[in-house]
């Protein structure tokens, strides 16, 4: 079964500096009926202006995934690490016992485009730790690239979840493919372009919860970014 969410649908936060759409529950959008799906907790879709910023803020228990698709990011938080995350970089903060950070466009002429994700542990206490990666567009061309797994493998950053992250930029025409384990359920959500997923429309923005199906399959019909949870 596929439940379709629109992206015009989805909560909105305009602060000026920022604009941010909201596919579950946030801040102040509180809508029952999308707080979550599984262990996926949020997807804030956030255009933030040049110099713009969230300043110092705590975090706990929660994996919180940032996914970066256009422009730059600065990070710093009460680890230690201070880090600029280009496009086509992600980063993982384990929040766990208790972080915090802050988070800016370092750019004075250009804005950023960014997801912000977060995800569910397995278990509250984990300890933090700050992990970042780039992903090449050669190595997300036509095919799912893992990004995030518990396990980290392929080379994927590693979240306390039992939860797989894929992320795959597709041209026209182009089409993947994921089998899904019986019981487990996904999640799609389409950061830019537009594609069918088993059939259905959707353009960016858009986000698809998936259960009780045997494969997801995606096809572009404009060049896009897509991004899909395997969930328990």
């Amino acid at each position: 079964m596929l439940t379709i969410r629109k992206g015009i649908d989805r909560g909105v936060t305009d602060f000026g500096w920022l604009d941010s759409r909201h596919s579950f529950s946030f801040g102040d959008y509180s809508d029952p009926k999308h707080h979550q799906f599984h262990a996926l907790r949020v997807i804030n879709d956030d255009r933030v202006a040049p110099g713009g910023g969230f300043p110092t803020h705590p975090h706990r228990d929660m994996e919180i995934l940032t996914c970066v698709l256009s422009g730059q990011l600065e990070h710093r938080d009460s680890m230690g690490n201070g880090e600029v995350i280009h496009a086509g970089e992600w980063q993982v903060m384990t929040a766990g016992t208790g972080i915090q950070h802050s988070e800016f466009n370092p750019s004075r002429t250009q804005p950023v485009h960014l997801l912000q994700i977060w995800v569910f542990p397995d278990r509250k206490g984990h300890k933090p730790v700050y992990q970042q990666k780039s992903f090449s567009d050669s190595e997300k061309a036509g095919r799912w690239q893992l990004v995030a797994s518990s396990d980290g493998g392929d080379g994927s950053l590693v979240i306390h979840q039992d939860a797989r992250v894929y992320v795959a930029k597709l041209d026209r025409g182009q089409t993947v493919r994921h089998d899904l384990v019986r019981g487990r359920a996904a999640y799609l959500h389409l950061a830019t372009g537009s594609a069918t997923v088993n059939g259905e429309k959707v353009i960016a923005g858009d986000g698809v919860a998936i259960e009780n199906e045997t494969a997801v399959m995606v096809t572009g019909t404009e060049p896009g970014e897509v991004l899909l949870f395997d969930l328990a």
